[in-house]
């Protein structure tokens, strides 16, 4: 089981921050009303058959965090889903706070702020599709350049460092430094001008 991390004072705000990364089948059953999703409700079931879990992860019409969350169960069983990237996450460490983006293959997003605002996006747009694909070309640069983290998942960063995290069927991607080297490495440099434009769009449609 992972811990629920506490990057905010918030408990709500921390319970939702747990589920951005799909690693936590008992934050999703706690989180999430299962009953009106079935796919989330068969990934959660002990009893679903391999079979079952590798349609879900490899369904490119069910939604990312699901599949990310099947694919996860998968890689503990020592089964892989097809290689893709579901979701990117971007945790910049503040003075008060942390401010994370997430944003999903299937056009969704979440935006945690360091004052502990929150928006959740669901409604994907023609502008959002291009900018979460403008991230994701970005980010599968990166991850064809890096291997998975195969340790617990770490505490946020701290304050002046920056993270990405990359969930890539199963497994977690990821890369840390501090905020001025990586807005300047030619890797996780763009990864970061996109994301901010993604961050920016959605803050002003919130």
């Amino acid at each position: 089981m992972v811990t629920t991390m506490q990057p905010y004072k918030n408990d709500s705000l921390n319970n939702l921050y747990d589920l951005l990364f799909c690693d936590n089948a008992d934050a999703f059953r706690s989180q999430t009303n299962a009953d009106e999703n079935t796919a989330l409700l068969a990934v959660l079931n002990p009893s679903s058959d391999t079979d079952t879990l590798l349609d879900i992860a490899n369904d490119r019409s069910m939604e990312s965090r699901v599949r990310a969350l099947a694919a996860h169960r998968l890689h503990a069983l020592g089964l892989a889903a097809n290689p893709e990237l579901l979701g990117v996450i971007v945790e910049v460490g503040m003075e008060g706070g942390l401010d994370v983006l997430a944003a999903y293959g299937d056009g969704s997003a979440r935006f945690f702020s360091h004052a502990e605002r929150l928006i959740i996006f669901d409604a994907p747009t023609a502008d959002s599709n291009q900018l979460i694909a403008q991230l994701w070309q970005s980010g599968v640069q990166v991850v064809n350049r890096i291997g998975p983290w195969d340790k617990a998942r770490l505490d946020p960063p701290t304050a002046g460092m920056v993270r990405l995290s990359f969930l890539v069927s199963g497994q977690l991607y990821f890369g840390q430094g501090p905020i001025d080297v990586f807005f300047s490495d030619p890797m996780a440099g763009p990864v970061l001008g996109a994301a901010t434009q993604l961050m920016n769009y959605l803050t002003q449609l919130g």
